[in-house]
């Protein structure tokens, strides 16, 4: 769990890394031309000392004024990096390496203020959790399938290409082999149909929608779910993988990656409590039988809650339960 102490390290290893970078900067002039090209070093030095490697120094300490001056340096800094190497395409590597420092130092300033990251924020509004309303099963695959389109168009196709481009434009893009390419198209097609299986099993069984605002009524366990608890999720990943293979593109890997880390340590707890919340010790069973990342070599059997279990040793003849189907 991310606490307090968690962001003051992190304050302190980017202290350390920055007055380390600043040290190759003036020693290392293949480093200066990557990460400053043409930019003067003496006088960002005169700025980035004090406001980047001091305040991250002292915010490790937990002085929260510091904080306040760390992390929006920190920001500017990133914002002015990418128009720089965007214009001019050069210090492409120190767009990419300030952008990163952006976005650990916001975790982390908001674990020094606040002891926490709040991200049920990210959850709001038309992103939060609402159970879907009565709907016919068209009515829902039709909804899905707008969905479908509207996510994939903009985190597998807008977006890593803006990735890709950028990458280009800095200057630092690799030469793939030609496998890569053929690699990417490879894994896409069988990632996309289980994320499409999957969405059809929300839809049908569930009764709803993969998307929070208008969940599934009722607990899907059929389909892809027998295999693997969040298997939208490994789709998506394993197809923003794909993407980045096709595209050649290093960059929008680690975007799909990154994105699975912010997916597993975000998205995921807050879907788990609203699903245990719903469906109580149905899910529980579920999320011990089946592993969230890791797919069974055998689909899952529906096992009997323990309620019914209880009853069924009373019995001493449990019946058949129906299956009971997965929401969100």
């Amino acid at each position: 769990m991310l606490t307090t102490g968690a962001g003051r390290l992190y304050f302190a290893l980017q202290a350390v890394a920055g007055a380390a970078w600043w040290v190759a900067v003036f020693a290392v002039p293949p480093v200066r031309r990557a990460t400053l090209g043409g930019l003067d070093p003496v006088l960002v030095a005169a700025l980035d000392l004090p406001l980047f490697v001091g305040a991250s120094a002292l915010a490790a300490t937990g002085l929260r004024v510091a904080v306040w001056i760390a992390a929006p340096w920190t920001a500017l800094v990133a914002c002015g990096m990418a128009v720089y190497a965007t214009v001019t395409e050069r210090a492409g590597w120190g767009a990419v390496l300030m952008v990163a420092a952006a976005i650990g130092g916001a975790g982390a300033a908001l674990l020094v203020l606040t002891g926490r990251i709040p991200s049920e924020r990210l959850l709001a509004g038309p992103l939060a959790f609402r159970q879907a309303r009565p709907a016919t099963a068209g009515r829902n695959v039709g909804r899905t399938g707008a969905q479908i389109v509207g996510f994939w168009g903009l985190f597998l196709g807008a977006i890593p290409l803006v990735i890709a481009a950028l990458e280009q434009r800095w200057g630092l893009q690799l030469d793939p082999p030609a496998a890569v390419p053929v690699a990417g198209a490879v894994l896409l097609v069988p990632a996309s149909a289980l994320g499409i299986w999957a969405a059809l099993a929300m839809s049908l069984r569930g009764e709803g929608t993969p998307l929070p605002s208008a969940a599934a009524r009722r607990l899907v366990v059929s389909g892809p779910y027998r295999y693997v608890r969040n298997p939208m999720a490994v789709a998506g990943i394993a197809q923003g993988v794909a993407v980045g293979l096709l595209l050649g593109s290093w960059l929008v890997v680690l975007y799909a990656l990154s994105g699975s880390l912010l997916w597993n340590r975000v998205v995921r707890p807050l879907e788990e409590a609203d699903l245990q919340a719903r469906f109580g010790a149905a899910f529980a069973v579920y999320r011990e039988r089946v592993a969230c990342w890791i797919p069974r070599l055998r689909p899952w059997a529906e096992e009997e809650t323990p309620v019914r279990r209880a009853a069924g040793a009373r019995d001493r003849a449990p019946r058949r339960s129906r299956t009971p189907e997965r929401g969100s």
